[in-house]
């Protein structure tokens, strides 16, 4: 082998795989909450705080995460994350009590908080604004594409072999990843540096602009992250589907349009910043405000149908919003940063997003969970408001 980095699209295509288990990882377990109910005792309560708890974790772990990326660099932090997520994967498969379960997601939430961070920071590293939006918005494909096949594989394994081997095989697949990624990602140029972590952050806090960015994150988090906790479980009471059809249902079609969000959001930002230095944050804005009515549609559609297609309509503002989230926060951070940065927008937002996936569990018991997907579409036009705010560096375009 010799000492040549990878072209930065096989870079990319790399990481989508890593980005598919991290996905895949973390969102089986939401299409067999029946059956946790079933062999493990758990409250719709304890359901919820299974999200959190992962959130949390992952939340709390996600600036230190990201410090780690800028500090000592990107490539071993990604490698890092990987097996040790893999490893708590396949844990969960063996757990006998929800307190088990609740231990094996804190692990799987605080090691996956070290890779998004480095794998986006790394791939704007590698490549110029003429296509640093596409490429992070296809790498941020693998992540849907994670949900959408850990919803249906997962709820089809809970039909048919239950939910514990779903588990095993997936911790046992990141392994191998692991070593195949370790071997191809050893001649990698990564970015270090040598700032003690008050010093990464400090420079962040005092940016204005930050807490704006800051905000949109929030109110994307909080829609997402109870999109992917509870919908599964909504569409299998209110439609009466299989957990299978459930699962599916929940996942493909809003992924597949986040997909084509994605790589239409990532283009057009791409090209647009090239006659306007605001273009991604735009792009971001009108993400989020043409995704939200179509969300709050979903608590009140009724029939399988509309609400599909209003989740496909969400999905494809959620894309266009996701494939430029790195590269405004770089353009407003820098590069040396971006991944404490982004790390701290983890934090904010997967706190919160936990706290609402909990605050959904109570609520279902009462009143169901149609008003906090109602409360989430109001969260994301404040969120697409705040943005317009954001002051961003005029950047020249980069060949290269």
């Amino acid at each position: 082998m010799t000492n040549k980095p990878l072209h930065p699209w096989v870079l990319v295509a790399l990481l989508w795989g890593a980005a598919l288990l991290n996905y895949l990882d973390r969102q089986v377990v939401f299409s067999v909450f029946p059956l946790l109910q079933r062999d493990l005792g758990a409250t719709s309560f304890q359901q919820g705080l299974i999200g959190t708890v992962f959130l949390v974790c992952y939340g709390l772990v996600s600036p230190f995460g990201g410090y780690t990326a800028d500090r000592i660099g990107r490539v071993r932090v990604i490698l890092g994350s990987l097996i040790l997520w893999s490893i708590g994967t396949w844990a969960t498969g063996h757990v006998a009590s929800i307190t088990q379960m609740l231990c094996a997601r804190a692990l799987i939430g605080a090691s996956e908080a070290f890779y998004l961070p480095a794998a986006l920071a790394l791939i704007a590293d590698r490549h110029g604004p003429r296509t640093r939006s596409l490429a992070t918005g296809i790498h941020q494909s693998g992540l849907y594409a994670g949900l959408a096949i850990g919803g249906a594989w997962g709820g089809w394994m809970g039909d048919t072999v239950g939910w514990r081997p779903a588990f095993n095989i997936l911790g046992l697949a990141g392994i191998a990843y692991f070593a195949v990624l370790l071997v191809l990602f050893r001649w990698q140029p990564d970015r270090t540096g040598s700032t003690g972590f008050a010093g990464s952050v400090m420079p962040i806090l005092r940016t204005g602009s930050f807490y704006l960015i800051l905000t949109g994150s929030v109110s994307f988090s909080l829609a997402n992250w109870l999109i992917n906790t509870w919908l599964p479980t909504f569409l299998y009471e209110r439609f009466h589907l299989t957990l299978g059809g459930a699962g599916f249902s929940a996942t493909f079609y809003l992924q597949a349009a986040s997909y084509a969000g994605v790589v239409i959001g990532g283009t057009v930002a791409d090209r647009w910043t090239r006659t306007n230095p605001r273009a991604r944050l735009y792009t971001q804005v009108i993400g989020l405000a043409f995704g939200a009515p179509f969300l709050a549609w979903v608590s009140v559609a009724g029939s399988l149908p509309v609400t599909l297609m209003a989740l496909a309509v969400f999905g494809l503002g959620r894309g266009a919003y996701d494939s430029n989230a790195m590269p405004v926060l770089r353009e407003v951070t820098g590069d040396s940063r971006s991944a404490t940065a982004y790390g701290l927008l983890n934090m904010a937002g997967t706190i919160a997003g936990g706290a609402e996936v909990a605050a959904a569990g109570y609520l279902k018991q009462h009143i169901g969970l149609g008003g906090a997907f109602q409360f989430a579409a109001g969260a994301l036009l404040v969120g697409s408001m705040v943005l317009l705010s954001v002051r961003t560096r005029s950047t020249k375009v980069e060949t290269l």
